[in-house]
């Protein structure tokens, strides 16, 4: 469970890991392995503090090493950390809320940190009720998952996926699938579970578009 209730209770300087096309959102688990030395030593820095990381990817401009940041991230929280022989991180991020990307902080760190502005989404950090999708919209969605995983020999545990909270199936499928870094952005910042919903609804239809309609099953 996470320590934070309220976004007051987050830090508002935060060091930042800009990777395209890794989406965390609240509430989910992402693993990454950390061998970069930058980031070797923000995880040296932020495992003696919070342990809060923000995930963000980048825009367009900027240069290679320092490209512009997207607008919107998600901070997460170091919830396992391993370290391997040969001097690599192992960690999972668990995310705790998204943030509106500030001002940059002009600091000596070989890593990037921002002010972090979670105002607009304290929603994240509160227990979310248990939604359920009207049956149209879960038989439509299954239809495009089904879709989707076949056209790239993926497999998903159907049984598992009809019993799981929507929440769960939705920003788990959010963050696993290989989607575009843009197609990524839009699914972290859309404002609610059900707009989440939809985009990925959207998302998996637009990519089976040539496809014939296949029978789904339904998705709680």
């Amino acid at each position: 469970m996470s320590p934070y209730r309220h976004t007051a209770d987050l830090p508002q300087m935060i060091p930042v890991f800009p990777l395209d096309g890794a989406l965390l959102l609240p509430g989910g688990d992402l693993p990454l392995q950390i061998f970069e030395p930058r980031y070797l030593n923000m995880v040296d820095d932020v495992m003696a503090g919070d342990r809060i990381i923000g995930m963000i990817q980048t825009r367009a401009g900027g240069d290679r090493e320092r490209p512009k940041l997207s607008d919107v991230g998600c901070a997460g929280r170091i919830t396992s950390y391993a370290e391997t022989s040969d001097g690599r991180y192992l960690i999972t991020l668990t995310g705790v809320c998204r943030f509106d990307a500030g001002a940059e902080l002009s600091i000596p760190t070989p890593y990037r940190q921002l002010r972090a502005r979670y105002e607009r989404f304290e929603d994240d950090l509160a227990e979310q009720a248990d939604v359920q999708a009207p049956e149209a919209a879960r038989n439509r969605f299954a239809r495009a998952l089904k879709r989707y995983l076949n056209r790239r020999e993926l497999d998903i545990d159907w049984e598992t996926a009809q019993s799981a909270p929507l929440e769960a199936l939705v920003n788990s499928l959010a963050m696993g699938l290989p989607f575009a870094p843009a197609e990524k952005q839009a699914l972290l910042e859309a404002p609610t579970l059900a707009g989440r919903f939809e985009t990925l609804s959207t998302l998996l239809e637009i990519d089976g578009v040539d496809d014939s309609d296949d029978e789904g099953r339904s998705v709680q």
